[in-house]
């Protein structure tokens, strides 16, 4: 017997049939043998529904009201959800992420889980009960409901699983799993059977939409096995962990499918995907001093700003006149809030300008393969200059390189790069069941 954490995004109960099969999905689960807690974000457009609502009200709600009243779609699905299951004859019973421990900080919108303590769910388990945890919310220390912002049902059932010691968590979406690219771009993507979480993190980071940043880095602090998966189909998905043997598959995953995951393991290719970015902005800073502490000054000035960096590139003129260009991307929202404290303190940083580019794209190839196998920068430049893109910045890590384009350019490079990369599959099998591919 496992103790199974099962996360369904909004598209896969985003009406009362759509909770039916899911219901059935957690019924034959729990069948099977195994305990079941379950995490479920609101249904379908409730949470975007809630927000045009409260535009209609008012052009600045209170953070703390926000979060109340983003909360209650989670709460609305999951007591569905609960009464879906005890219709089919097992019990379960629907629990807030208050009712679950989840315990938060202060940050409305955007809260950070600092304990979990998951006393009823776990009470549950033991008298036979599904417990159904409303996800992307918690409770503070002063007893505020919060919520966790972007992607904040995986990282409940990712921290759920942690505490409470599961073997697995499958996060359920509306495509087959990880995919080499986006199959909306690349309708030839071919599902990944097995990513390390060093790997799976790159990609979450530079725009993969299945799983959050958060949740994999959760994942990956506490060894949690993360088992990506559509509800709209019975396919193996691709499985996310870092032990070798797969000693937490054994009783989890049928023998032929364990059989693929251990070849493809022996046969890992150099590349495990493509990520992309259209949320970013860059900014330059032309003409900053060539001195120590400057780079330093102008960061702590973009951090009070509350941006977060993704790229860097720092430029020295050869004409020597002692100062430098300093580029940056960072998120799209973040973008004017920056520009008014950089501009702010143009007097301090004695720049010469300051220059905006709105809407890049991004471009991130991923694998661990990178450390041994020469030749993969060549290739990847190679393709984007046949396919006549140019690039504008460019940055790496051990197992990734990641470029910036200009954001009309996004598509056609993805394409051009998956397929220099030999990851097409033989015919297409990307399927986005949902639609949204959450």
């Amino acid at each position: 017997m496992a103790l199974i954490v099962q996360k369904y995004g909004g598209s896969s109960v985003s009406d009362a049939e759509a909770m039916k099969r899911v219901a059935k999905r957690i019924c034959d689960t729990r069948h099977a043998g195994h305990n079941v807690v379950v995490v479920v974000s609101a249904m379908g457009d409730t949470t975007d529904d809630l927000l045009d609502l409260a535009g209609q009200l008012t052009e600045e709600a209170p953070q703390r009201e926000m979060d109340m009243l983003l909360s209650a779609g989670e709460r609305i699905s999951m007591s569905l959800l609960a009464m879906a299951i005890n219709q089919m004859g097992v019990p379960a019973v629907s629990y807030t992420g208050a009712q679950a421990g989840v315990l938060t900080d202060s940050h409305f919108g955007k809260a950070q889980i600092t304990g979990m303590v998951p006393e009823r769910v776990a009470r549950s388990i033991r008298e036979g009960q599904v417990a159904i945890v409303a996800g992307f919310q918690g409770v503070s220390s002063d007893d505020d409901v919060t919520t966790l912002g972007r992607g904040g049902s995986d990282t409940t059932a990712v921290a759920l699983a942690a505490a409470l010691h599961a073997d697995v968590c499958e996060i359920y979406t509306d495509v087959d799993g990880l995919y080499t690219a986006d199959p909306r771009i690349v309708p030839t993507a071919r599902r990944v059977r097995r990513l390390r979480q060093e790997e799976t993190l790159e990609l979450a980071a530079h725009g993969a939409k299945i799983l959050h940043l958060r949740a994999v880095e959760f994942a990956r602090r506490y060894n949690v096995p993360l088992h990506v998966r559509s509800s709209f189909s019975d396919k193996d998905g691709t499985w996310i962990a870092n032990s070798d043997a797969h000693p937490e598959l054994v009783g989890l995953v049928p023998d032929a499918a364990l059989k693929t995951l251990e070849e493809d393991q022996v046969e890992a290719p150099v590349i495990s995907g493509i990520a992309h970015d259209r949320s970013q902005d860059k900014i330059t800073i032309v003409g900053i001093a060539d001195a120590p502490g400057m780079a330093a000054r102008l960061f702590q000035i973009v951090a009070a700003a509350g941006a977060n960096i993704d790229m860097i590139v720092q430029n020295i003129p050869t004409s020597g006149t002692g100062r430098a260009n300093i580029s940056f991307t960072l998120p799209g929202a973040d973008a004017q809030r920056t520009i008014a404290a950089i501009e702010a303190a143009k007097d301090e940083l004695d720049y010469q300008d300051l220059r905006y580019s709105p809407g890049v794209g991004i471009l991130s190839l991923v694998g661990a393969g990178m450390r041994t196998n020469p030749g993969v920068s060549a290739k990847l430049f190679g393709s984007l200059s046949e396919a006549g893109i140019n690039i504008d910045m460019i940055t790496t890590s051990e197992i990734r390189i990641s470029v910036v384009t200009k954001l009309e350019d996004l598509d056609r490079a993805v394409r051009a790069v998956h397929s220099a990369f030999g990851l097409d599959a033989t015919e297409s099998e990307a399927v986005v069941y949902g639609g949204t591919g959450r």
